[in-house]
């Protein structure tokens, strides 16, 4: 408890009058007081202007994908969802069955080696362009610039048409071009020697206007400073890009490589207008078989299919981060 302090102050008529003093409050109470309550309203009125689209997200995106995370571990067709109670659990089984198909692992494989071969094409391409950019074309720069990203913001059904015209065995512009030297071109699309690659040339050309462009930007990040100073070490062009440059490339590196494996991973578009998974599924990616699986109506095989994906995609994810993460 506090104690009361008295004083005795001289009066007019009086000897003196007694006045009890009272406590002093502490001075950061009310203000501190103030600053929770300011805090509140901000934390509600945060919250009341994030409610629609917290409400879209979870109707669209969370519910989806946990009802899809259900399914995978049901026997759900299409012909249940009038009767969803008739579902039956059945656990992993359908991920046993998916690994079991062979059409499924033909697709993995296929979705495989577009990773493993067109993502490393995709980022060497990107980069050259880049350090062309940079430091080799001194004219017309904006230009090529707009060209190499020009794919990148075109329509990819538009650009799977026109390769397919350019393709065509007896109209199209490379054999026809071939055909003026003596090669009598194959039939690229129908050959399943050639579909695949020929996709993946597709999608390199396509995509490497985007690793370009973040590439340029930490090329031009590079400190001259460091180049200079490696100049006068004596080391040569191929040193100082290799010990000076590439080193400081590693953020943009890791962007550009997350972003376009997690791309090549899902590839869709390209098979679908381009040879429709053919021919002999030579072209048939996960997600294609996923599609199918759900056009057939068998929606627990291609919720199944989508998980597995979606391991892969996480699994490449930490991969490239252990490999291209900064070492400091």
């Amino acid at each position: 408890m506090t104690s009361m302090s008295t004083k005795t102050l001289p009066g007019r008529g009086d000897t003196g009058k007694r006045i009890t003093a009272q406590p002093e409050r502490s001075a950061g109470r009310r203000p501190l007081a103030l600053r929770h309550s300011a805090r509140g309203r901000q934390a509600r009125a945060a919250w009341i202007l994030a409610a629609p689209f917290l409400a879209l997200f979870a109707a669209f995106m969370l519910l989806p994908v946990a009802w899809s995370l259900l399914m995978s571990l049901t026997d759900t067709k299409s012909a249940d969802l009038r009767t969803p109670l008739n579902v039956s659990f059945i656990g992993l089984d359908n991920y046993v069955r998916l690994f079991q198909d062979e059409q499924f692992r033909h697709a993995l494989r296929n979705t495989a080696v577009f990773v493993l071969v067109g993502l490393p094409l995709t980022l060497a391409a990107g980069l050259a362009a880049a350090v062309a950019l940079d430091r080799g074309i001194r004219r017309f720069r904006a230009v090529f610039r707009v060209g190499f990203y020009l794919p990148v913001i075109t329509s990819i059904v538009a650009v799977a048409v026109v390769w397919r015209t350019l393709l065509e065995p007896r109209s199209g512009l490379v054999n026809t071009v071939l055909g003026w030297f003596g090669v009598d071109g194959p039939s690229w699309l129908a050959d399943t020697r050639f579909a695949l690659p020929v996709i993946i040339l597709m999608a390199v050309w396509r995509n490497l206007g985007t690793v370009m462009i973040i590439m340029l930007a930490g090329l031009q990040s590079v400190p001259q400073s460091l180049m200079e100073a490696a100049e006068l070490d004596g080391a040569g062009a191929w040193q100082r890009f290799w010990r000076v440059t590439f080193p400081l490339l590693r953020p943009a590196l890791l962007l550009t490589a997350v972003t376009t494996g997690i791309g090549y991973l899902q590839f869709f578009d390209e098979p679908f207008v381009m040879t429709q998974g053919g021919p002999l599924d030579s072209t048939l990616s996960a997600t294609m078989f996923a599609y199918n699986q759900f056009g057939n109506g068998n929606y627990d095989v291609a919720s199944a299919a989508g998980y597995v994906i979606f391991v892969l995609i996480v699994a490449l994810t930490v991969l490239q981060f252990r490999m291209l993460r900064d070492k400091d």
